[in-house]
């Protein structure tokens, strides 16, 4: 998540190494599985991003563990590339990453760069605006992250509803404050996994009639 998400609350500036380390690392992420399982890669400085927590990813990932490889994703408010690297990583085909803040798509283009990754781009655009005007080029998977204080998860679901970015049987994740309700869904669509993990709730998305390949439920963390 970055450009206009909501930024977490920040310490007071402190002067001397410590403080310099404790931020690189707080700017620190890791692939959780697949090819590049292990790999650490740090989101840019002065980007405001709040990148997917790793026990989500891992959860997320492993409820998507029957249907990413080979997958076709969009990484809309991609922020610091984390969800769409570990979809490339577990062998998804092509991941589009989406996001407005320059400095975001800079520090994806050079981890792209730097892991000699396939089957990738990066849009340097508004996330909504471009799912709302652009040229559709249907998906399997799409991750939406976007600034909860924006209340943009309403507008980006019916813009993929109505626009058709979906294929037949496709999926959404998406992320919202843990105290907010659940976006109303398109027609034809159900959750078929949520969870929570402190201030974040997470869900996925199940887009038309054909069933997915893992059971329904719930994980709360």
């Amino acid at each position: 998540m970055s450009e206009r998400r909501r930024s977490g609350s920040s310490e007071p500036k402190r002067g001397g190494h410590t403080t310099s380390r404790a931020a690189t690392e707080s700017r620190e992420l890791r692939i959780i599985g697949g090819r590049w399982r292990g790999r650490r890669w740090r989101f840019p400085e002065g980007a405001p991003i709040r990148p997917t927590p790793d026990r989500v990813r891992e959860t997320l990932f492993n409820w998507l563990m029957h249907s990413i490889v080979g997958a076709d994703c969009i990484d809309a408010f991609a922020g610091s590339g984390a969800l769409g690297l570990e979809a490339l990583s577990r062998g998804a085909a092509r991941v589009r990453f989406v996001d407005a803040n320059r400095l975001a798509t800079q520090g994806i283009r050079q981890c792209l760069r730097d892991w000699q990754a396939v089957g990738a781009s990066v849009l340097e655009q508004d996330a909504l605006g471009w799912l709302e005007t652009s040229a559709v080029e249907a998906a399997d998977i799409v991750f939406l992250d976007p600034p909860f204080a924006a209340d943009l998860l309403p507008r980006a679901l019916a813009a993929l509803h109505r626009r058709s970015w979906l294929r037949p049987g496709g999926q959404v994740y998406l992320e919202s404050e843990a105290e907010s309700s659940p976006p109303a869904l398109p027609p034809g669509w159900m959750t078929h996994r949520s969870g929570r993990a402190g201030a974040v709730s997470y869900h996925l998305l199940h887009c038309g009639a054909t069933p997915a390949l893992y059971g329904s439920g719930s994980d709360v963390q």
